[in-house]
């Protein structure tokens, strides 16, 4: 288990390696201005997909990366 320190690090970090400094920067200003409930947000996000699915999307893209 991580730190709270150490995941805001990494959090921010594979917002910005996913989507540039600048659209991280607006998906954080997006998310503090809104009444944003995470897990309803999930709930909706992947609806379609099951989560052996989503399990296996993960570790693609996790094996895709250099370490």
């Amino acid at each position: 288990m991580i730190t709270d320190e150490e995941l805001k690090v990494e959090g921010l970090r594979a917002l910005t390696e996913a989507l540039g400094d600048v659209q991280a920067e607006k998906f954080i200003a997006l998310i503090m201005r809104s009444q944003f409930d995470y897990t309803k947000w999930q709930r909706k996000l992947w609806v379609e997909k099951s989560v052996e699915e989503i399990s296996d999307a993960a570790m693609k893209l996790r094996n895709s990366k250099p370490s």
